[in-house]
C-alpha cells in the first residue's frame, strides 16, 4: 500500500490546524499514560495501522507495559486499568464510535472521577486522535517495517 498524498504539502493550512490542536494537548493536565491509552484505544477500533504502531512505540518509550498495550483491546475483561483508566477508555470508545452517542452512564462515571476540565481535556485528545485516524485512512499511510 502507498501513501496517496502528503496532506502536509497538498493541503498546508488544514495540517497546520490539526497539528497545533495536537500540541494544544501539551499544555493539559492529561497524564503522559492517559494520552496514550487514547490514543492507542482509537486507533484500534479506527483501524489505523500506522497510528496503533506510532503510539504504542511512544506509549512504550513512556514506561507502558507490554501487557496493557496488548490488553487493550479487552480492557473490560482484565484487571491492567484503574477506575481511572477505564472511564477514559469508555469515554473514548463512545466518542470514536459516536454514532451511538456518548451514554450518560459513561459520561457520568467519568464526571464522578474527574472535574469538567479533565473530562473536556479527555473529549479534546480522543477528537484529535479520530482527527489523524482519519487522516492516516484517507491518505493510505501505512508504518514502516522493524
Amino acid at each position: 500500500m502507498s501513501t496517496r498524498l502528503k496532506l502536509g504539502k497538498a493541503e498546508p493550512a488544514g495540517y497546520k490546524a490539526i497539528i497545533d490542536f495536537d500540541k494544544y494537548l501539551q499544555t493539559t493536565r492529561l497524564t503522559a499514560t492517559h494520552k496514550d491509552l487514547i490514543k492507542i484505544r482509537a486507533s484500534q477500533i479506527n483501524g489505523c495501522a500506522y497510528c496503533i504502531d506510532l503510539h504504542a512505540k511512544e506509549a512504550r518509550q513512556a514506561g507502558e507495559s507490554e501487557q496493557r498495550i496488548y490488553a487493550l483491546t479487552a480492557w473490560r475483561d482484565t484487571p491492567f486499568f484503574t477506575p481511572e483508566e477505564r472511564a477514559i477508555l469508555a469515554l473514548t470508545e463512545e466518542i470514536t464510535l459516536i454514532s451511538n452517542h456518548v451514554s450518560d452512564k459513561t459520561y457520568n462515571e467519568a464526571a464522578a472521577l474527574f472535574d469538567e476540565q479533565y473530562i473536556g481535556q479527555i473529549i479534546m485528545a480522543a477528537i484529535v486522535i479520530n482527527a489523524w485516524n482519519r487522516i492516516g485512512i484517507a491518505t493510505a499511510m501505512s508504518p514502516a517495517a522493524s
